[in-house]
């Protein structure tokens, strides 16, 4: 049983907030891009990490697996799942190479400006990759698509994307004290506002987050999230959300796509991952996530990851459970717009 005591006063109350809350990034790599048509250059697959792109001037097209998406002046672009991927300025446009062998000037340990292209129509772009500071965030971020794109438009009516635009841009362009800090946090909110935009939208399909954004069965992920060790049952779970057993166990199948159940061992699994790359026991584990014994725990992780719990710790496994039946790749792209 949880002991009672109060959250800190800026611990987020709504379920979807906690996600949020916990979704912190880190830069890896930072680039002002100066172009002029034709150029084009590829972004290498960077695993764990995610790669934004915000359009300062002109148009670009960008390409993930193949697929293309036209960004204009005033986008962003959000590549959550490591793919590696293309931008040039039209179709079929030659890959000069490597974003990361291209030359460049740097303008501080984690800043450079690259300057490419034929000398016609310009174009302007501040890309980052990003890498999330806490692992468990995969569970929210494997629901993303493969592309989370964010028209200008859409952005303009909130206000939000012009404004991180310009001090992203200009962090990028001078090598200020501070800059790499400044521009760190300038992604977390870009990331943040990307996700909760995406989230606005509606755009989700079955899985754990529509059930978290029900303002009934809300409650009780909330519930699970954040005490996992808890002795969950079918009847505590509706009890939390104010529901009859079977009306809760109805509902949350219908919204999450699996049972309530399944769920809660799933998320006490992708928690056990985590912290077993962490350097985790499987006995630290089965008393954190409320398992009688660590034979107990063992069991129940090889069911669901399909490998024991020792293989992950000392990297032989997966490194991480699904986060939601058919999660990731629901659809080939997230956009915002509101253009016609």
């Amino acid at each position: 049983m949880t002991d009672g005591t109060p959250a800190p006063p800026w611990t987020p109350v709504d379920p979807v907030g906690r996600v949020l809350f916990d979704l912190r990034v880190r830069g890896t790599f930072h680039c002002r891009v100066e172009a002029t048509a034709p150029w084009g250059l590829e972004m290498p697959a960077f695993d764990g990490c995610m790669s934004f792109h915000v359009v300062t001037e002109g148009t670009c097209l960008l390409e993930v697996d193949g697929v293309p998406h036209t960004l204009r002046a005033g986008d962003l672009a959000l590549v959550p799942h490591g793919r590696g991927h293309l931008l040039r300025s039209g179709p079929g446009v030659r890959i000069a190479g490597r974003a990361d062998r291209l030359p460049q000037e740097a303008l501080g340990e984690h800043f450079t400006v690259m300057r490419l292209g034929g000398g016609g129509a310009p174009a302007g772009l501040v890309c980052g990759v990003v890498e999330p500071e806490r692992p468990g965030v995969a569970h929210l971020l494997d629901l993303l698509p493969p592309v989370l794109h964010v028209e200008g438009d859409a952005a303009d009516r909130a206000g939000w994307l012009p404004v991180l635009l310009g001090l992203l841009a200009d962090e990028a362009r001078h090598d200020r004290p501070g800059a790499e800090a400044v521009v760190t946090r300038l992604a977390d909110v870009v990331v943040i506002q990307a996700v909760r935009g995406w989230l606005d939208s509606g755009s989700t399909g079955p899985g754990w987050l529509r059930a978290l954004r029900d303002p009934l069965l809300g409650r009780a992920v909330a519930q699970v999230h954040r005490s996992p060790g808890e002795s969950w049952t079918l009847e505590r779970l509706a009890r939390a959300a104010r529901m009859s057993r079977s009306a809760f166990a109805a509902r949350f199948t219908e919204l999450a796509g699996e049972p309530a159940m399944h769920y809660v061992t799933r998320w006490r699994m992708h928690l056990a991952t985590v912290a077993l790359t962490q350097g985790a026991t499987a006995g630290e584990l089965a008393r954190h996530l409320g398992y009688e014994s660590e034979a107990a725990f063992s069991r129940a992780y090889k069911r669901v990851a399909g490998v024991p719990p020792g293989a992950v710790r000392n990297g032989e496994g997966r490194r991480e459970v699904p986060a939601a039946p058919g999660a990731a790749g629901t659809s080939s792209t997230g956009v915002l717009s509101s253009r016609p």
